[in-house]
């Protein structure tokens, strides 16, 4: 495993760290004792940091990342959770400090600790980047003591932009993947002079990057990638990060012939994230020890070769740029 510093917390933070969204739920069926398993394999391959939720699995994931703190006493287990998500409508006046507080208390009590480590807002809507009132409120929560440091999640790159003008926000956390490349623009430029560190989210596409979905996989009802293909439950980003899903299994044909024979598909995609310095780590999901060690083993791949990095963007210049480019 590898390890980098996330912004100016003072944390270090393991390169592939452990989404926790899927052992929640949203992701099909799921058993907490397997779930339970994928995190001890994960913190037995070096990862030390978890990123999770309140509303995954309405705080069923926080409670059992509780869990496997009580199971692996003194052991440094960072935990980044969010919040947010619990206002029945995303509007930005619903960010109050009873709210907020409310919140906070409640994932405290999930995993059962005296302060928060990270508290990412969980994507609100754009225009709370431009209420400041908003961001000094989890200052004071900070002061409080509930709260160590605190960053966002955001669908946006503009989003991400205004929200490191707040010297408050220590991390933003954003869609970055083989088959999403805007931040990497100009936003990872400007996060890395403020000293903010960024976490790499859906780095493999809902699974698309894989390579193990094809036109004949199917899905539960009660996932996402069944019942959120048009953006019906939240922003259609977040599944497949957007993109068409047959233009997707067509790139990723692609990508195969791309692939070397030292790793998988998913490995690869995980370390092509990677090769980005502003980036501090990916946060895949995993829902059994398999996937949790596979993932692991992508932060000590060698790099990848300036040619196949030359040839990733042709491929998304190709095949993915049309559609999901100047949307998020």
């Amino acid at each position: 495993m590898q390890y980098r510093t996330l912004g100016r917390t003072g944390f270090t933070v393991s390169t592939i760290s452990f989404g926790a969204w899927a052992i929640g739920g949203s992701w099909g069926s799921v058993d907490d004792a397997e779930s339970l398993r994928a995190l001890h394999t994960a913190l037995d391959a070096g990862v030390n940091f978890i990123d999770t939720a309140d509303v995954y699995g309405d705080g069923r994931s926080e409670r059992l990342i509780a869990q496997l703190r009580q199971e692996r006493p003194g052991e440094t287990i960072i935990v980044a959770t969010k919040a947010g998500r619990r206002l029945p409508r995303q509007l930005s006046e619903g960010y109050t400090r009873d709210n907020l507080t409310a919140w906070i208390e409640r994932s405290l009590t999930n995993l059962n600790v005296d302060a928060l480590d990270l508290v990412q807002l969980h994507c609100p809507p754009t225009d709370l980047y431009y209420r400041p009132e908003v961001f000094g409120l989890l200052d004071d929560l900070v002061q409080a003591g509930k709260i160590r440091f605190y960053g966002v999640s955001v669908e946006k790159v503009e989003e991400a932009l205004k929200a490191i003008e707040y010297p408050g926000v220590q991390s933003v956390q954003i869609i970055f993947n083989m088959f999403r490349h805007r931040p990497a623009e100009l936003f990872f430029q400007q996060a890395q002079q403020r000293q903010v560190g960024i976490l790499a989210r859906v780095p493999l596409a809902s699974g698309l990057l894989t390579g193990r979905i094809t036109a004949a996989s199917t899905f539960a009802a009660d996932d996402h990638r069944q019942f959120n293909r048009q953006g019906q439950a939240f922003d259609v980003g977040e599944t497949f990060s957007g993109v068409d899903y047959e233009r997707g299994l067509q790139a990723v044909e692609r990508l195969r012939a791309l692939l070397p024979d030292t790793a998988t598909m998913a490995q690869w995609a995980l370390r092509w994230t990677l090769m980005f310095d502003a980036v501090t780590c990916a946060i895949p999901g995993a829902k059994n020890p398999q996937q949790a060690q596979d993932n692991a083993r992508a932060a000590d791949l060698p790099p990848l070769t300036d040619a196949q990095m030359q040839a990733i963007a042709a491929l998304y210049d190709t095949y993915i740029r049309a559609d999901v480019h100047h949307r998020w």
